[in-house]
């Protein structure tokens, strides 16, 4: 076998599922199929606890960038696969060691090493001690470089599965959590600004695949909110494929909510509005849950009693992701994921079309109840819904036709 590029992805909590960890692998491997696209060249086998990618075009740090991009991948390890052989394992270590530091001045320089070794298959001749310091010492008369096993300045990673062994120098964090799917459908509200983006992330994490409904202000707003969560969606579009926006007019019913006498509970009223359209949509599309980026106290509108009484109106369960989160940690999550330099960009919120004066704060079912008798709510949502736009965000589809 010669030595072959590949990258070892590890799971994560998916590790620790028993019976069913069969149901997730699916998901999983699905997820990345879709993520390294249409190329014929590209290979997913299964070993035990990990998988293995390879390709005979895709360039290798592609791969990983691409593997990393899998929610339910915690560990994307770029390397050489070699055959079982402790003589081939320690020319690829040192072939890896030369093609990464023996350019340039580095070729002179020595660096402190490390070999691990593990064995997920005990059929191999050397014991893992034995295989490391094998590959340790021909790293040694050929590089010259010192072993230091505590504080290393370069690990050798050595695996040996039952047909092959694995040889790598590095490894990349992926986005960890359950694969997107194996909890099911959610639909995610999806607003221009930080917080529902990393909500919705946070929720495909724990394995719910999402399609997006966003609220826009027309016909009394112009189109950049729209064009914001088309946006948010393309890049959340990333960890799942397949995504859906949906595209829903509320001006005209906001209207309706201030003609009323809503006062100070416009804003509460207006999230009822959303929350009652929201469980509908997801309804006729088969989502069990919706996902929301409320933070408690954030805002006027995210006060507890607030909270609770919008929650009240949906009849499936209303996540919320951030509850807990301040906004700086809202923040930094969505600069992680790509979302913050889109949320940043101005646009038009629905939600400050019709501001009051003063939110209330504390408000009351009773309160709430009366202004919403004044309106026909089934018909005001059946209205909202027969004007949805829906868009298909494809990234990977839109980048490969560009």
């Amino acid at each position: 076998m010669l030595p072959q590029p590949c990258v070892l992805l590890k799971y994560g909590e998916l590790a620790l599922k028993g019976h069913n960890r069969g149901l997730f692998e699916q998901h999983l491997l699905h997820n990345l199929e879709y993520a390294v696209g249409d190329d014929t060249s590209v290979r997913i086998r299964r070993r035990a606890g990990v998988l293995v990618l390879s390709s005979s075009r895709m360039p290798l740090h592609e791969l990983v960038e691409r593997a990393r991009q899998v929610v339910g991948i915690s560990v994307v390890q770029p390397g050489l696969r070699v055959a079982k052989d402790a003589d081939d394992v320690a020319a690829a270590a040192v072939r890896m060691l030369r093609e990464r530091f023996g350019a340039g001045d580095m070729a002179h320089a020595e660096y402190s090493f490390a070999v691990r070794a593990r064995r997920r298959h005990k059929g191999f001749p050397l014991t893992s001690d034995q295989l490391a310091a094998h590959v340790g010492q021909r790293v040694c008369d050929e590089l010259g470089w010192p072993v230091d096993l505590k504080t290393p300045e370069v690990k050798v990673e050595v695996e040996v599965d039952r047909n092959e062994v694995f040889v790598s120098l590095e490894r990349h964090s992926g986005q960890g959590g359950l694969p997107v799917g194996s909890s099911g459908r959610a639909l995610a509200l999806l607003s221009g600004g930080f917080d529902s983006p990393v909500a919705a992330y946070r929720a495909m994490r724990r394995g719910l695949r999402c399609d997006f409904v966003h609220f826009t202000g027309a016909p009394y707003t112009g189109p950049s909110s729209s064009y914001k969560a088309y946006a948010l969606a393309r890049r959340l579009n990333r960890f799942q494929g397949g995504t859906r926006l949906h595209v829903v007019p509320i001006g005209s019913a906001q209207r309706s909510l201030a003609t009323a006498g809503a006062g100070q509970l416009q804003i509460v009223a207006q999230r009822r509005l959303i929350v009652r359209a929201a469980d509908v949509l997801a309804h006729r599309l088969g989502a069990e849950a919706l996902v929301a980026g409320d933070s408690l106290g954030q805002v006027s509108s995210q006060t507890l009693t607030n909270l609770a009484n919008t929650e009240a109106v949906s009849s499936l369960p209303l996540l919320r992701p951030l509850l807990a989160f301040d906004k700086d940690e809202i923040m930094s999550e969505a600069r992680q994921i790509g979302t913050s330099e889109i949320s940043t960009l101005p646009d038009e919120d629905c939600c400050k079309l019709i501001m009051p004066p003063r939110v209330a704060t504390h408000s009351r079912p009773e309160q709430l109840t009366r202004l919403e008798k004044r309106l026909d709510l089934d018909e005001l949502v059946e209205k909202l819904l027969a004007n949805v736009q829906v868009l298909a965000p494809d990234e990977l589809a839109a980048t490969s036709e560009e």
